[in-house]
């Protein structure tokens, strides 16, 4: 890994911002992924095709299945084939899934250096898009496999901002790759996303994500169960994180008797007491 200075910030920002005004440089989606996307996208699609174009990547396979017979679902019998995935999931937590797989698969890694950044970044990413998931599910407003997505790609810019670095001498100590993803991540992931086609409700995620105060209803919505993950992924992983108090929130304002519980860290009580799930959840993404 380079020895920098200070001053040799603005190496990192100059490669960054080449990546931003070269857009071809970033990441496209896989042929796999566009295609079964395409199918799922039609009124009546066979299962078989399906089943076809799913099987040609063993482990988006595989992830499928984890993810069927994973505690975010709650499915009295685990599936055992494609078939019964399908018929768990249904189209549009397919297509979720779909994404997800093709997110972490889509960013090449240099060297170790970019590896380790990449891989401390996904941890943190799926351990928040799984307290998002489990709040989802608890709160019952928004669908957990919705909530799952929407809050790994409101980060999906800090993967961009790694995949600038193509060399193996020329990768960010993990504070300068903050410091990086602080000033582009939300712009990269603007970009990718209307690169990818995705619907219009996740690149607004991605522009208001981390906006605590920010309230346009009063039903608890998507963004809000995105700040809400985005609050105890920093309060748990980052002890030296500004963050506001829980209860000034305009997500936490939304919360109901059953769910608004503040533990003495300052935490969502109902995110402490079940670390154990959200962990379990975390464990199928990666």
């Amino acid at each position: 890994m380079m020895e920098t200075t200070q001053s040799d910030y603005s190496i990192y920002r100059q490669v960054v911002t080449q990546l931003m005004n070269d857009q071809e440089q970033l990441p496209s989606l896989p042929m796999l992924t566009l295609e079964i996307r395409r199918a799922l996208a039609r009124p009546e699609v066979s299962m078989t095709l399906l089943v076809s174009l799913i099987s040609k990547d063993p482990a988006l396979s595989a992830l499928l299945m984890k993810y069927a017979s994973s505690a975010l679902l709650r499915t009295r019998l685990a599936p055992k084939t494609l078939q019964d995935v399908l018929r768990v999931l249904g189209m549009q937590q397919v297509d979720r899934v779909v994404m997800l797989h093709s997110v972490k698969s889509l960013f090449v890694l240099h060297s170790v250096g970019h590896k380790l950044l990449f891989m401390d970044a996904w941890q943190r990413l799926t351990l928040k898009a799984s307290i998002c998931g489990f709040l989802a599910r608890q709160v019952g407003t928004v669908q957990a496999d919705h909530a799952v997505l929407a809050s790994l790609l409101s980060e999906v810019g800090s993967l961009a901002v790694l995949s600038a670095f193509k060399s193996a001498d020329l990768v960010p100590t993990p504070a300068r790759y903050h410091s990086l993803c602080q000033v582009y991540s939300k712009s990269l992931g603007v970009m990718l996303l209307k690169k990818w086609a995705v619907d219009e409700a996740y690149v607004d995620i991605v522009r208001e994500a981390g906006n605590w105060t920010l309230q346009r209803q009063r039903q608890i919505e998507l963004l809000d169960l995105v700040n809400l993950s985005l609050f105890h992924t920093m309060h748990d992983t980052n002890g030296e994180a500004q963050l506001p108090a829980l209860i000034s929130l305009a997500a936490y304002a939304k919360l109901d008797s059953l769910h608004n519980e503040v533990a003495a860290d300052g935490s969502l009580a109902l995110v402490s007491q079940h670390w154990d799930v959200i962990h379990e959840m975390a464990a199928v993404l990666r």
